[in-house]
Protein backbone atom coordinates (compact mmCIF):
# COMPACT_ATOMS: atom_id res chain seq x y z
CA UNK A 1 0.00 0.00 0.00
CA UNK A 2 1.34 3.59 -0.87
CA UNK A 3 1.62 6.29 1.62
CA UNK A 4 -0.60 8.98 1.04
CA UNK A 5 1.48 11.97 -0.86
CA UNK A 6 1.06 15.56 0.72
CA UNK A 7 1.74 18.52 -1.09
CA UNK A 8 5.39 20.04 -0.65
CA UNK A 9 6.97 23.50 -0.47
CA UNK A 10 10.04 24.13 -0.47
CA UNK A 11 12.07 25.69 2.44
CA UNK A 12 12.92 29.12 1.27
CA UNK A 13 9.45 29.65 -0.06
CA UNK A 14 7.74 28.81 3.27
CA UNK A 15 10.28 31.00 4.99
CA UNK A 16 10.17 34.52 2.85
CA UNK A 17 5.81 33.18 2.31
CA UNK A 18 5.82 32.96 6.33
CA UNK A 19 8.09 36.47 6.99
CA UNK A 20 6.28 38.47 4.58
CA UNK A 21 2.88 37.18 5.51
CA UNK A 22 3.19 38.05 9.23
CA UNK A 23 4.80 41.43 8.70
CA UNK A 24 2.16 42.26 5.59
CA UNK A 25 -0.77 41.43 8.28
CA UNK A 26 1.07 43.76 10.81
CA UNK A 27 0.73 46.29 7.97
CA UNK A 28 -2.77 45.23 6.89
CA UNK A 29 -4.35 45.22 10.52
CA UNK A 30 -2.56 49.09 11.15
CA UNK A 31 -3.63 50.21 8.04
CA UNK A 32 -7.30 49.56 9.01
CA UNK A 33 -6.40 50.94 12.54
CA UNK A 34 -5.00 54.23 11.03
CA UNK A 35 -8.19 54.48 8.94
CA UNK A 36 -10.32 54.13 11.56
CA UNK A 37 -8.74 56.71 13.79
CA UNK A 38 -8.10 59.31 11.17
CA UNK A 39 -10.55 58.78 8.28
CA UNK A 40 -13.90 56.40 9.03
CA UNK A 41 -15.74 57.78 6.24
CA UNK A 42 -17.49 54.50 5.22
CA UNK A 43 -17.67 53.30 8.70
CA UNK A 44 -15.65 53.04 11.92
CA UNK A 45 -14.98 50.24 14.37
CA UNK A 46 -14.50 50.54 18.14
CA UNK A 47 -11.12 50.47 18.80
CA UNK A 48 -8.78 51.58 21.40
CA UNK A 49 -6.77 54.38 20.65
CA UNK A 50 -3.07 54.18 19.77
CA UNK A 51 -0.83 56.83 19.95
CA UNK A 52 1.23 56.40 17.16
CA UNK A 53 -0.64 54.26 14.89
CA UNK A 54 0.64 56.07 11.84
CA UNK A 55 4.19 55.20 13.05
CA UNK A 56 3.50 51.78 13.61
CA UNK A 57 1.85 51.07 10.44
CA UNK A 58 5.01 52.51 8.62
CA UNK A 59 7.32 50.70 10.40
CA UNK A 60 6.11 47.59 8.81
CA UNK A 61 6.36 48.70 5.22
CA UNK A 62 9.53 50.22 5.82
CA UNK A 63 10.03 46.01 6.98
CA UNK A 64 8.68 45.26 4.26
CA UNK A 65 10.29 47.41 1.99
CA UNK A 66 13.89 46.97 3.17
CA UNK A 67 13.79 43.29 1.98
CA UNK A 68 10.83 40.83 2.95
CA UNK A 69 9.08 42.17 -0.08
CA UNK A 70 11.83 42.38 -2.68
CA UNK A 71 13.35 39.21 -1.65
CA UNK A 72 10.05 37.27 -1.69
CA UNK A 73 9.49 38.62 -5.34
CA UNK A 74 12.53 37.94 -6.41
CA UNK A 75 12.17 34.19 -4.94
CA UNK A 76 8.67 34.31 -7.26
CA UNK A 77 9.19 35.40 -10.12
CA UNK A 78 12.63 33.22 -10.10
CA UNK A 79 12.57 29.57 -8.65
CA UNK A 80 8.56 30.27 -7.59
CA UNK A 81 7.72 31.05 -11.22
CA UNK A 82 5.46 28.47 -12.13
CA UNK A 83 3.46 29.61 -9.01
CA UNK A 84 2.31 32.75 -11.10
CA UNK A 85 0.68 33.95 -14.23
CA UNK A 86 2.17 31.77 -17.24
CA UNK A 87 1.95 32.66 -20.91
CA UNK A 88 -0.56 30.87 -21.36
CA UNK A 89 -2.93 31.74 -18.70
CA UNK A 90 -5.66 33.87 -20.67
CA UNK A 91 -6.05 30.51 -22.71
CA UNK A 92 -6.60 28.20 -19.90
CA UNK A 93 -9.17 30.50 -18.52
CA UNK A 94 -11.29 28.94 -21.07
CA UNK A 95 -11.46 25.74 -19.52
CA UNK A 96 -13.99 27.10 -16.97
CA UNK A 97 -14.71 24.47 -13.98
CA UNK A 98 -12.00 22.27 -14.77
CA UNK A 99 -9.02 22.03 -12.35
CA UNK A 100 -6.40 24.14 -14.84
CA UNK A 101 -8.72 27.03 -14.57
CA UNK A 102 -8.77 27.10 -10.91
CA UNK A 103 -4.96 26.44 -11.16
CA UNK A 104 -4.99 29.73 -13.21
CA UNK A 105 -6.59 31.50 -11.63
CA UNK A 106 -4.72 30.85 -8.58
CA UNK A 107 -1.78 31.71 -10.21
CA UNK A 108 -3.47 34.84 -11.41
CA UNK A 109 -4.46 36.09 -7.60
CA UNK A 110 -0.48 35.01 -6.54
CA UNK A 111 0.57 37.55 -9.30
CA UNK A 112 -1.62 40.58 -8.56
CA UNK A 113 -1.09 39.90 -4.45
CA UNK A 114 2.50 40.72 -5.90
CA UNK A 115 1.24 43.89 -7.79
CA UNK A 116 -1.02 44.90 -5.01
CA UNK A 117 1.44 44.89 -2.37
CA UNK A 118 4.09 46.58 -4.63
CA UNK A 119 1.53 49.18 -5.31
CA UNK A 120 0.89 49.81 -1.45
CA UNK A 121 4.39 49.94 -0.68
CA UNK A 122 5.06 52.34 -3.09
CA UNK A 123 2.52 54.63 -2.63
CA UNK A 124 2.58 54.13 0.95
CA UNK A 125 6.31 55.95 0.87
CA UNK A 126 4.70 58.49 -0.78
CA UNK A 127 2.18 59.47 2.09
CA UNK A 128 3.21 61.90 4.44
CA UNK A 129 2.41 61.03 8.72
CA UNK A 130 1.36 64.38 9.20
CA UNK A 131 -2.23 64.38 6.32
CA UNK A 132 -4.27 61.98 8.04
CA UNK A 133 -3.38 63.88 12.06
CA UNK A 134 -4.35 67.35 9.56
CA UNK A 135 -7.44 66.13 8.25
CA UNK A 136 -6.07 66.30 4.68
CA UNK A 137 -7.68 63.16 3.43
CA UNK A 138 -8.14 63.79 -0.15
CA UNK A 139 -4.63 63.92 -0.55
CA UNK A 140 -3.82 61.82 -4.05
CA UNK A 141 -1.18 59.23 -2.90
CA UNK A 142 -3.26 58.52 -0.01
CA UNK A 143 -6.45 57.54 -1.97
CA UNK A 144 -3.91 55.28 -3.94
CA UNK A 145 -2.70 53.96 -0.87
CA UNK A 146 -6.07 52.90 0.57
CA UNK A 147 -6.93 51.74 -2.97
CA UNK A 148 -3.49 49.74 -3.00
CA UNK A 149 -4.32 48.37 0.31
CA UNK A 150 -8.04 47.43 -0.76
CA UNK A 151 -6.95 45.78 -3.42
CA UNK A 152 -4.33 43.54 -1.30
CA UNK A 153 -6.89 42.69 1.02
CA UNK A 154 -9.17 41.41 -1.69
CA UNK A 155 -6.24 39.78 -3.47
CA UNK A 156 -5.49 37.83 0.25
CA UNK A 157 -8.75 36.82 0.77
CA UNK A 158 -8.98 35.21 -3.43
CA UNK A 159 -5.70 33.72 -1.89
CA UNK A 160 -6.70 32.29 0.33
CA UNK A 161 -9.77 30.79 -1.16
CA UNK A 162 -7.43 29.40 -3.89
CA UNK A 163 -5.30 27.94 -2.00
CA UNK A 164 -8.36 26.33 -0.37
CA UNK A 165 -9.47 25.23 -3.47
CA UNK A 166 -6.60 23.74 -5.38
CA UNK A 167 -4.77 22.14 -2.37
CA UNK A 168 -6.97 22.14 0.59
CA UNK A 169 -6.09 21.96 4.02
CA UNK A 170 -3.22 19.61 3.14
CA UNK A 171 -1.85 22.50 0.57
CA UNK A 172 -1.93 25.48 3.53
CA UNK A 173 -0.55 22.80 5.88
CA UNK A 174 2.11 22.46 4.04
CA UNK A 175 3.32 25.74 4.42
CA UNK A 176 4.02 25.07 8.19
CA UNK A 177 5.03 22.07 7.76
CA UNK A 178 8.96 22.28 8.68
CA UNK A 179 9.97 18.53 9.12
CA UNK A 180 12.35 16.91 6.90
CA UNK A 181 11.24 15.71 3.69
CA UNK A 182 12.43 12.51 2.45
CA UNK A 183 11.84 10.82 -0.57
CA UNK A 184 11.52 7.06 -0.36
Amino acid sequence: MMPESKPYQPLLLRLLHGVNAAIALGAIITAFWVYNTYDGRFGKVPLPQIPDIIGIHGTFGKLLILGIVPGFALYSFHRGQKRLIQPDSLGKLTQFGKPIWWYTLHRIVNTLMLVAMSFSIASGSMVKEEWLPAGELTKVWYYLHASGWIVLVLCLAMHLLMSAKVGGLPLILSMFDFKNHKSS
